[in-house]
């Protein structure tokens, strides 16, 4: 397996746990209600608009219009979005803390709506570890497209055939792949330390 000397995280689901459930479920008192609200009104698909580029109040007006019925809980949404995170990933802050003691360049490419990125970010001090992050709402590109990616490789200014790309979804795994990254699909925080001990970038016995 080929060294790395330079980590790219992914944020969501593998830094931090993220789940618009977390936060209707305290809303909406019937699982069916919570059901058909979650996957058909207030969707993800709805919620990846943002993470390309459009504001999160446009799309909350928009949505309101659309279902006025549902108008109260849809306006909920962004003044109250930070309950849709209830918390780091199990054992990943540690991690990422140790890649910084031990000097490894550490950055970010995550699919993040600008204005939900601006009220989260003050609330996670880890990135204060990090070189640098590439936020698609604020680039108006998502991944997997390549040219995330190869923003992501020019501005950091890394080499990515030494770069691991940690991401949960297979999808932009391979399109890190496909711009000469090295990927890991995040399954857990144990089988990450594994990876990197795979990779010299831990010695495992020191975990």
């Amino acid at each position: 397996m080929q060294p790395v000397d330079t980590i790219i995280f992914d944020v969501g689901n593998v830094l931090f746990q993220w789940d618009i459930r977390n936060l209707y479920a305290r809303l909406i008192d019937d699982p069916a209600e919570l059901d058909h609200f979650l996957g058909n009104v207030l969707t993800l698909h709805w919620h990846d608009q943002h993470d390309a580029g459009r504001p999160i109040a446009t799309m909350i007006d928009e949505l309101a219009a659309e279902y006025p019925q549902h108008a109260a809980l849809i306006r909920l949404y962004e003044s109250r979005w930070l309950e849709t995170i209830p918390g780091p990933v199990p054992g990943m802050i540690d991690l990422v803390e140790q890649l910084a003691v031990r000097g490894v360049p550490i950055y970010g490419i995550t699919n993040f709506g600008s204005d939900l990125w601006r009220k989260f970010r003050p609330t996670a001090p880890v990135f204060d570890l990090f070189q640098d992050i590439v936020v698609s709402g604020d680039e108006k590109m998502v991944k997997p497209d390549a040219a995330i990616y190869r923003l992501a490789i020019d501005r950091f200014g890394i080499d990515p055939a030494r770069t691991l790309f940690i991401d949960d979804r297979e999808a932009n795994i391979q399109g890190a792949i496909a711009c000469g990254l090295q990927g890991h699909l995040f399954r857990d925080a144990p089988a990450l330390y594994a990876d990197l001990a795979a990779r010299d970038v831990f010695n495992i016995a020191t975990i």
